[in-house]
């Protein structure tokens, strides 16, 4: 959802860096962009050992989440919708093709992101509240495929960051790239990306690379 269909990815960068400052930690903010896409616990542990810095106790690591979750929830109202992400969503419905929505945010913050786009109430939304581990592990688009009644291998997983990507592949299902996210198409593509477009107009525009039938 983040950088795949709403444009948030770098108010989450934005957030977490305040989160961080807050707690006395300064880091550069293309480093925090690396590990968007993760869950906020996985985010800091990756953070965390790479710049080889001491691991914090849970009770820290909670306290960052909520600085982060308070931070970001400041800015939802002033985000938008990546183009083509309302085209794409009603397309999918009209030709009959099955789709939910998998994210690794909490559950309130994801009803809010989505509200610009009137998800209607059939469709299923997995959130971070439904799942023990959220990405990288590919619990959520596990999840969003039993609801949708269909194998995950016969999923397709649309995501901007490796760790989308990354979590699809690990369970057979055809991952696609987005470079809306702000990695390049080398990176999704090395974490295996079986096409990567610009957004999700881009992405409506060539359907047929996918075996979705496009527009006439």
């Amino acid at each position: 959802m983040d950088g795949t269909l709403i444009d948030s990815v770098y108010e989450h960068v934005a957030a977490w860096s305040l989160a961080l400052r807050a707690a006395g930690i300064v880091l550069p903010s293309w480093k925090l962009h690396r590990r968007i896409g993760m869950s906020g616990k996985s985010f800091l542990r990756e953070l965390f050992r790479e710049i080889e810095r001491p691991q914090l106790s849970s009770t820290a690591i909670q306290k960052l989440e909520k600085t982060h979750d308070d931070e970001f929830s400041k800015r939802i109202g002033s985000l938008n919708p990546l183009p083509g992400a309302g085209e794409l969503l009603k397309y999918l419905s009209s030709r009959k093709v099955r789709w939910a929505i998998a994210s690794t945010g909490k559950a309130k913050q994801t009803h809010r992101l989505l509200r610009s786009l009137a998800i209607p109430s059939t469709i299923p939304v997995v959130t971070g509240d439904d799942v023990s581990k959220t990405k990288p592990s590919p619990d959520a688009f596990v999840l969003a495929s039993e609801r949708l009644g269909v194998e995950i291998r016969d999923c397709i997983v649309v995501g901007d960051s490796v760790w989308d990507l990354l979590a699809a592949v690990r369970k057979s299902a055809l991952g696609v790239g987005m470079l809306s996210g702000g990695y390049s198409q080398e990176e999704l593509e090395r974490a295996k990306a079986f096409r990567v477009y610009q957004d999700p107009g881009d992405l409506l525009a060539h359907l047929e690379q996918l075996g979705i039938p496009g527009s006439e």
